[in-house]
Formats: structure tokens, sequence, C-alpha cells
């Protein structure tokens, strides 16, 4: 009498590699979302310009790209997160939903700009900067600054009037469209929720600086670097760095 081999159940052969090529496309797509999800924390991301606080420099709905990797210095376009009390409705990008926030997070949508702020970086930790001198030029550690290549046609350099010094820590921050900028100069009377510290707002903590702008990628259009104006390069050192900013709501001596 001989055994009768027992019959077994085979997977048929397509539903095999079908499971395996669904696995490794899964396992794709779940590392580019961690690597998409790492450059973005880390080297950089996509903001969606949300106003015109940096016109002709940069325009309404532009995409520009912002690196972290590389230390901000002056006359850079800088991100930087809202140091408190500076965004109105008209300068914060429109809050996404749940779905389009992580779509944001993963690297796969650029940020929407909410919470966030575009500006040029004009004074750094110790810099001297004033309005202005009897050109009506903006002065840095008393060197004027040439902004005719990126100013916004029509506009003063400011229509305010003040001295400061940077402090530790912090930088000094102003929109190239002048007149239509909530920028350092409208919060240098500022004070806090106790009333003490007044125009401590003004001033950006470096470590709510997200980093340079470095390109506009869309439109297509617009594709183009963003780079530091030659005058900047004019600009002396900056002396030692208070720990609390020095402002002066009065014009520096012509």
């Amino acid at each position: 009498m001989t055994d009768t081999p027992t019959k077994t159940d085979e997977k048929p052969a397509h539903r095999s590699g079908f499971a395996a090529a669904a696995r490794e496309f899964v396992l794709i797509v779940v590392g580019a979302l961690i690597v998409s999800s790492i450059l973005r924390a880390f080297v950089g991301q996509m903001f969606i310009i949300p106003s015109e606080s940096m016109e002709n420099t940069l325009l309404v709905g532009d995409r520009v790209v912002v690196e972290k990797l590389t230390d901000v210095k002056r006359g850079d376009v800088v991100v930087f997160e809202d140091p408190g009390g500076w965004l109105g409705p008209e300068e914060s990008g429109q809050k996404r939903g749940s779905i389009g926030r992580f779509f944001e997070i993963v690297g796969l949508l650029p940020d929407s700009s909410h919470g966030h702020l575009i500006k040029r970086l004009i004074g750094m930790p110790g810099d001297k900067v004033a309005c202005c001198d009897e050109k009506g030029r903006l002065l840095v550690n008393g060197q004027p600054l040439d902004e005719t290549s990126y100013l916004y046609p029509g506009d003063a350099p400011s229509q305010m009037e003040f001295q400061v010094t940077v402090p530790a820590g912090r930088v000094f921050v102003m929109g190239d469209h002048r007149s239509a900028s909530g920028d350092s100069r409208v919060h240098l009377s500022d004070v806090d929720a106790n009333g003490n510290n007044p125009g401590d707002a003004a001033f950006v903590s470096m470590d709510k600086v997200t980093g340079r702008a470095i390109m506009i990628v869309w439109p297509a259009g617009r594709w183009g670097k963003l780079g530091v104006p030659d005058t900047f390069k004019a600009v002396p050192a900056p002396g030692p760095a208070p720990d609390k900013p020095s402002i002066s709501l009065t014009p520096p001596p012509k």
C-alpha cells in the first residue's frame, strides 16, 4: 500500500508578485516621505509669498526656496516666525486643513507661510541702523545704503526717523516695499503684555529665523536667484552687541 501525497494549496504566482511589488512601492513612498521631511526640517523648504511687503523683489503668490544650512547675513531676504504681534490678516498666509498641512510637513506642498513673515535683513547684532542721512538714505554703521536696486519704486527708505543698535542674538528687518511693510520700524515703540521693554519686539530673535530665501521658482516667468545687493558689501563691521537694544526715535546727526 502506497501513501498518497497530500495536496497543498499554492498561491498563484501573479498574486505573490503583486504583493511583493505593493510592499516595495509602499516602502519607496514611505522612504521618500521621510527623506523629504528631513530635507524640509534641516536643509530647505518652499514658501508662498502672502503679502505685498517685499514688492517688487517678491510678488504675492511667488514660490521661493528657503535654505537653512547657511548662516544669514546682512542683505539676505529671510523667512522668520512671527516674533509676536507682527502678523495681521494680510501678512499671514492662509492656513491649510489637516491634509494640506501634512503635505506641507513632508515637503510635497509649499509652506502656506501661515505664522511666518519674509523681509530683508538690514541689521545684524551690534549694527547701528539709522534713518536717514541728509540725502534720505538709510545708514548702517554710518554707511549709507544705495537701495535703488530693490526698493519699491517711489518709496522712501523710511518715512519714520530712528536710531537703533541691534542687541545680541537679534536682527533688524525691513520690507522692500517700505510703505506697505509692518517691519521692525513700526514696532520700535511696542511694549510687552506688562507694559515693559519698549521696542524689544522690533528685533527678531535669531532662533526664529527659518532661513534665507535663495530663489524664486514659480511662476516660471519669474524664476531667478535672490542674492545680497552689492551696497551691503561696503557696510563696516558692527561693534559689540548690547544685551538690550538702544532705541531713539530721532534722526541721526546730519
